[in-house]
């Protein structure tokens, strides 16, 4: 990324990374007449967004789809002027590969927790189904601040639909343990229901009703759809959405903000009431504020003398990584595949954890490669690091057998990549959300500093998104209050 040439050393503010949450601080603080420095310590923003291509075809090489459900991704690609090539699914149908089958995903569920067990027949056995039923006979279940949501469906439904179908859900959005989990911070919805209903069954019910039965609180939570993509839940990006970071930093440069790549920051502090100090290895920057939207291991580093308590919580932040296999086919090569591609149940060991049939999902995959098929798996779960460190054929390999067993496809690959996210997701145990009060609360006596992130209230992207722009309204909130003990803007 080429640096704006008003580079300055004495911005208003500094947003110390550059993924799709520090894009978002930077790009809401312009917007408000800020002068904004972005580092980042890669060769490149986006963080886990990343566009490429495979013999050719346009795809994703890291996520691949907005939650349309909450308005901040969608909203911050039209403000961009990504507005027009914003794409709803061709297809959402999808499958779970369950003891050697593909059985359709059930409907009426909530991020995998079913309101009837007529939901879930045909992928659950009949013993399971019946289990669920007994819901209803129960005593009501103590949750208290928190509980593990796996641990919880399971004592209220069984095993089995926790291990058919909350752990392979939850397994896309988290790469984590159903069974460790935090139901508070994951499906915050179906919690507070199920804190007010006697039964899981009325929780789950309460939440269809209310609109929420999708996995846009596995965010956070959602607002309504989104405008012009014919309600779908789910929207991608024309080229890919990878494009975005790139879009979000364009704007941020024409707004007059500055962004430097392969810029880490070695050092932060305070210089007195009214600043900052930030170094990196080839300049200092004195800004009058500082937005930190760093993983929780860089944070604690640059928190360690400021806010020891702050970053020992953020020390204790675990994380899992993935690494994603793309491949291209000849179309003529491949058996009919359904729907948009399948979830896979861990407790049948298999490899890989899912597998999107990306050319049947997005349009413009097809259009720009109609003799291609492109699609992707992925390996990796919490715990499951030797499979993501597992040499790029060794990982093709199996993704091939996996998919030759749940699929019928005999094909080789024309093309293959191998795209590796180390430390991608961090994990949200029981007592997740109590820790980052813990640590907002820790920072809080540091003046004109805000935190974004993933660590913090959401993985997925509208989510980043809305912690970058909550850190850049905080910063101009103090700006305008002029308060004493914030510092003002330089």
């Amino acid at each position: 990324m080429n640096a704006n040439a008003q580079t300055t050393d004495a911005p208003d503010v500094v947003v110390i990374g550059g993924g799709i949450a520090g894009l978002a601080a930077a790009h809401r603080l312009v917007t408000a007449g800020k002068r904004v420095v972005l580092l980042e310590a890669s060769d490149r923003v986006g963080g886990k967004l990343l566009a490429g291509e495979i013999a050719g075809a346009p795809v994703d090489l890291g996520a691949e789809s907005l939650l349309a459900r909450r308005p901040e991704a969608v909203a911050l690609a039209e403000r961009v002027g990504l507005g027009d090539r914003l794409q709803a699914p061709a297809t959402t149908t999808a499958s779970v590969w369950s003891r050697g089958a593909l059985v359709p995903m059930p409907k009426g569920h909530v991020m995998g927790v079913p309101g009837d067990g007529r939901a879930v027949e045909g992928l659950l056995s009949a013993e399971a189904v019946a289990r669920v039923g007994r819901d209803r006979e129960l005593p009501p279940t103590e949750i208290g601040d928190d509980i593990a949501i796996g641990a919880y469906v399971a004592e209220r439904m069984g095993h089995e639909v926790v291990d058919r179908l909350v752990e392979p859900l939850l397994g896309g959005v988290y790469a984590g343990d159903a069974y460790r989990i935090s139901m508070r911070a994951a499906v915050p919805a179906l919690f507070r229901a199920a804190r007010e209903h006697a039964t899981l069954t009325e929780a789950v019910r309460a939440v269809q009703q209310a609109g929420a039965a999708s996995p846009s609180d596995a965010a956070g939570g959602g607002t309504g759809l989104a405008t012009g993509l014919g309600g779908s839940a789910f929207a991608g990006i024309r080229g890919g959405v990878g494009t975005l970071p790139g879009a979000v930093a364009d704007a941020v440069c024409a707004a007059g903000g500055t962004i430097l790549t392969r810029t880490p920051v070695t050092g932060l502090r305070r210089t007195g009431p009214d600043g900052w100090e930030v170094t990196t290895p080839d300049r200092v920057l004195t800004p009058g504020a500082v937005v930190l939207a760093t993983p929780a291991g860089a944070a604690a580093e640059l928190l360690a003398g400021l806010a020891p308590a702050a970053a020992t919580e953020l020390s204790a932040v675990e994380y899992a990584s993935m690494a994603l296999m793309t491949l291209a086919f000849r179309r003529a090569d491949l058996p009919e595949l359904p729907g948009s591609g399948f979830l896979v149940p861990p407790v049948d060991g298999h490899t890989i954890k899912a597998s999107t049939f990306a050319s049947q999902k997005w349009q413009w995959i097809a259009d720009g490669a109609p003799d291609l098929f492109v699609l992707r798996t992925s390996v990796g779960r919490y715990g499951e690091a030797e499979q993501v460190g597992r040499e790029d054929s060794d990982l093709v390999d199996v993704s091939l057998k996996d998919l030759a067993a749940a699929t019928g496809l005999a094909a080789r690959p024309v093309a293959s990549t191998v795209t590796r996210w180390i430390g991608g997701l961090p994990q949200y145990p029981v007592g997740h959300l109590a820790r980052v009060d813990r640590i907002r609360a820790a920072v809080a006596g540091l003046p004109r500093l805000a935190l974004a992130g993933a660590v913090y209230e959401g993985v997925g992207i509208p989510a980043c998104v809305a912690s970058g722009e909550r850190a850049a309204d905080e910063i101009i909130a103090t700006s305008k209050t002029g308060d004493p003990g914030a510092g003002h803007s330089r």
